[in-house]
């Protein structure tokens, strides 16, 4: 295993080795939806609200719905306390609320939502690297997890299904069928979103990157993707380094293997779940 300049310590696992990653549905019972998201030592407490109304600046009569996100680390995430942002995101925090808000509309179909407003919010109780990737990976289960439950209540509905505007009072909405309700969850979410770290540390490759790796890279990137195998959005940064397009292609190439297993975890730990 390599050595780091900055430290003694050695690395535990492979370079194409992902982190271990748990996730624990409905930790927060208030919550439409919620997860608890562990990736190695990085610790993210997602949960999915429903507004009850759209933003302000959408039209009264709005077919579509929004979905928005923020980000927080906790005072307690990091090895000195974070302060609390008691006025507003700032900086760093903000940057990442909008990564996070524009990867969750990259997978979601805001028509076939229909008019309902849903936040994601990811609070960082333990950070150990990669914390708006994980973010994004967590915030994508538990936005299907509420997507799938209203559904179930006869909430979000198919377009065909919705209420007329000259309906009157008694009218009630068709109950799907559960095929029905798999279909439309599909239109709403045809995909999943995922994020992934991955480094050049010398001449060689990392995947997801803690916060030894990270403090260690030469160039670091964060990479978000559908499971249908495009990008949202590639953040590749040389830290007093520069890097060749080979070297790119080997970065993405590490990416793209974790954004697989990715896809594959969020998969499996919504299967079944209502």
């Amino acid at each position: 295993m390599a050595k780091f300049k900055d430290t003694e310590l050695e690395l535990t696992r492979e370079r194409d080795e992902m982190r271990d990653v748990e996730v624990e549905l409905n930790f927060t019972p208030n919550a439409l939806a919620s997860v608890l998201y562990k990736q190695g030592d990085t610790v993210v407490l997602a949960c999915c609200t429903r507004a009850r109304n759209l933003p302000r600046w959408f039209p009264r009569d709005a077919t579509k719905g929004w979905v928005n996100a923020e980000y927080c680390l906790l005072p307690g995430s990091t090895d000195s306390r974070f302060q609390r942002e008691r006025r507003g995101a700032k900086g760093r925090t903000y940057e990442i609320e909008r990564l996070v808000a524009r990867s969750l509309r990259a997978g979601i179909d805001l028509e076939a939502l229909g008019p309902h407003s849903l936040t994601v919010d990811c609070d960082i109780l333990n950070a150990d690297g990669g914390t708006r990737c994980a973010s994004i990976t967590a915030a994508t289960i538990a936005l299907r997890l509420g997507v799938r439950r209203l559904i179930n209540q006869g909430l979000c509905l198919p377009t065909a299904d919705r209420k007329p505007a000259d309906a009157g009072r008694n009218w009630e909405a068709r109950e799907l069928s559960a095929e029905e309700k798999v279909a439309h969850e599909a239109a709403v979410l045809p995909v999943d979103v995922g994020a992934i770290s991955v480094g050049l540390i010398g001449d060689d490759v990392y995947m997801d990157l803690d916060y030894i790796l990270d403090s260690n890279a030469d160039v670091d990137m964060n990479v978000i993707g559908t499971s249908d195998g495009r990008l949202v959005e590639v953040q590749g940064t040389g830290e007093e380094s520069t890097y060749s397009r080979a070297q790119m292609d080997e970065l993405m190439d590490m990416a793209e293997k974790g954004l697989s297993r990715l896809y594959e975890i969020q998969s499996n730990a919504l299967d079944g779940q209502v």
